[in-house]
């Protein structure tokens, strides 16, 4: 059925007197049911809904139209009062005190608009008790007290204690279903439709205990309620509660029901057994309500660990791997087939002798024995076995985890990133190292060791046989008028001259630890580590006549062709001496060989002798010996 526009504008525009018109009603009508379990001359009421009622509206109204809505609950209270036909005098006393009770709890329970009532927090249901419950009832009952008192109409405390429990019944069984029910949006609706059953069976169960007086069966209608509240809310098992309230207390003042069972009660006697009942059915639900309120944030807050942890873990380039103190796998992530190809089914369950590259076993197992004697993780790398065969690097960071009972560890997990792209880029920067390495230390003429390079090894040298107390000999190599060579024959011509004076040198030599270096320009150096003088004088002369023999022609020699003049000396490295006293005595001889009419070898001729070895160069050693050399 399609309802007019013209009637739908009507009702939004006149909404704020529908529902004042619809207060006023609910107030007249919880008066009236209130009359009907009036107990006594007294006035005595079993459970009093007004107040909850309109405190209920208030809580969901915007401050501003408070004022509205205290009128019409006002004017409520006061028509429902003449309706059963109490006194003018009462009326306006008593309805006054039930304003002023509904002003205090509203007041104190929504200082701000923007504070709706949420009967879910444990906070706000503490505060709703305290200041709904307790603090608002408890000025006016004192002022009813005091008014009873002085007319003689009852005691002091009996009608204060009356009041109190009355109007705290009500509010707290009302107001929350109020709430619930005028808060409710269209789309929970439908769920309440689903459910219909159980307030439906509740107040069936209900019906069936207060309408007979056999059995004291009152404890029926407990397990229902929480049912209600288990599968709808708080604010349908309050207004069930409310509902219960209405049976039960109809039943109870006409004399019927599990509370007639005693005749000796009276019937105040009765209704306080009664609204005892009606206080430990709201305090089980309120504190059930309790419990699942924070089983529900809790568990809220799992599935947001849940999501959060899904997310992570579905879009991480890091594969997430849990397993036990074995290695044996228990969880691995999605991440996992982006990376190596391999599903997490493929791999749960085994350990990482499948895919881990052999060559590797040894450093991972060493890591796992390292876990589980108590160390809390490490980082390695290893190779990887893809899906496809080939492997990748990979990255791992292991870490401990613990029962959080015992601390003790369960296993472990391992956060593992690929890196094979940057293992390529360290390989190629290391080649590309390596490469300007020897740019650096080679010189780009000859391809013999340079002069920096000559520099780093005496050095090295040094210290060795310092250690070893052992000789090392130097020899310095220049050719002779080199400048006319060069003025002769050119530039090209002279340079490939130099070449094979290197390789002259290079041929004579065979132990790896000896090093043939270009000094600068025409002049070579060659350090023998552990070679005596007599040694180094020995291959000094096989290096000049390797150089003859190449008859490389050169007419302004005496001989017709490029010879060499080598200075050859020796030391024993000793504190307190250097390397550059070897490098001085070495050019000293050089000079020597030159002055005396060059291709010849000369020996520094000093004190230094007496420190020699006597052995000439030991011609045991072999290159597994001579590698030492290498600091």
């Amino acid at each position: 059925m399609t309802i007019p526009p013209n009637f739908r504008r009507f009702t939004r525009s006149h909404a704020y007197l529908a529902r004042m018109l619809a207060l006023i009603c609910a107030m007249v009508l919880a008066i009236l049911c209130a009359h009907n379990y009036d107990s006594d001359p007294s006035g005595f009421n079993i459970i009093w809904f007004a107040n909850g009622i309109l405190l209920a509206v208030l809580l969901l109204a915007p401050r501003w139209r408070w004022p509205g809505y205290l009128l019409a609950g006002f004017f409520g209270l006061l028509l429902g009062s003449w309706l059963i036909h109490e006194s003018l005098s009462r009326n306006l006393f008593f309805n006054a005190l039930n304003l002023i009770e509904v002003i205090i709890g509203a007041q104190l329970l929504r200082p701000k608009s923007t504070r709706l009532p949420q009967f879910t927090s444990i906070p706000y249901l503490l505060r709703f008790f305290a200041y709904a419950c307790v603090c608002g009832p408890l000025i006016p009952a004192i002022l009813n007290g005091i008014h009873n008192q002085a007319t003689g109409y009852e005691s002091f405390l009996s009608s204060a204690l009356s009041w109190i429990l009355s109007d705290l019944l009500g509010i707290a069984s009302v107001t929350p279903a109020i709430v619930a029910i005028l808060g409710s949006r269209r789309h929970k609706l439908p769920s309440l439709r689903l459910r219909w059953i159980y307030p439906a069976l509740l107040l069936a169960v209900a019906v069936c205990v207060f309408s007979q007086s056999r059995f004291p069966l009152l404890f029926l209608t407990f397990p229902f309620l929480v049912l209600v509240l288990i599968q709808i809310n708080i604010g349908w098992a309050s207004a069930c509660t409310l509902a219960i309230a209405a049976i039960g207390g109809w039943f109870t003042v006409h004399h019927s029901g599990p509370l007639a069972l005693s005749g000796a009660l009276q019937n105040k006697s009765r209704a306080a057994l009664f609204q005892l009942y009606l206080s430990a059915q709201l305090f089980t639900l309120y504190a059930i309500s309790i419990v699942f309120n924070n089983l529900n944030r809790v568990q809220k807050q799992l599935y947001r660990v849940a999501a959060l942890h899904k997310l992570v873990t579905d879009t991480s380039r890091d594969v997430i791997i849990l397993a036990n103190l074995d290695g044996r796998r228990t969880y691995v992530s999605p991440g996992v087939t982006a990376v190596t190809g391999w599903s997490p089914e493929e791999l749960i369950g085994h350990t990482y002798h499948d895919i881990v590259h052999p060559q590797d076993f040894a450093e991972l197992e060493m890591a796992i024995r390292a876990l589980k004697a108590g160390s809390d993780g490490g980082t390695l790398e290893y190779r990887v076995r893809k899906r496809d065969g080939d492997y990748l690097w990979a990255e791992a960071s292991l870490r401990v985890y613990r029962d959080p009972a015992n601390n003790q560890p369960l296993g472990y997990l391992n956060l593992v990133r690929d890196i094979n792209e940057r293992k390529l880029a360290d390989e190629k920067l290391q080649a590309a190292y390596h490469a300007m390495e020897n740019l650096v230390i080679v010189d780009a003429l000859t391809g013999i060791a340079n002069r920096r390079r000559f520099d780093e090894v005496l050095a090295s040298e040094w210290r060795r046989n310092l250690r070893e107390e052992a000789s090392l000999s130097l020899l310095f190599i220049d050719v002779d008028r080199f400048k006319l060579y060069n003025d002769t024959y050119g530039h090209p011509r002279g340079d490939s001259c130099l070449r094979q004076i290197a390789e002259s040198a290079l041929d004579v030599l065979r132990r790896p630890a000896d090093l043939v270096a270009r000094y600068g320009g025409e002049e070579f150096a060659v350090i023998l580590p552990r070679t005596d003088i007599h040694g180094a004088s020995s291959i000094a002369e096989e290096i000049c006549q390797a150089v003859r023999n190449r008859r490389l022609p050169h007419q302004h020699s005496d001989l017709g062709f490029v010879t060499i003049s080598i200075g050859c000396a020796t030391m024993v490295p000793r504190r307190g001496h250097a390397p550059h006293e070897l490098v001085s005595r070495a050019d000293q001889a050089l000079y020597d060989a030159k002055a005396k009419g060059r291709n010849r070898v000369e020996r520094f001729a000093g004190p230094y002798l007496r420190h020699q070895l006597p052995q000439h160069r030991p011609p045991s050693l072999d290159s597994s010996e001579d590698a030492v050399n290498a600091e």
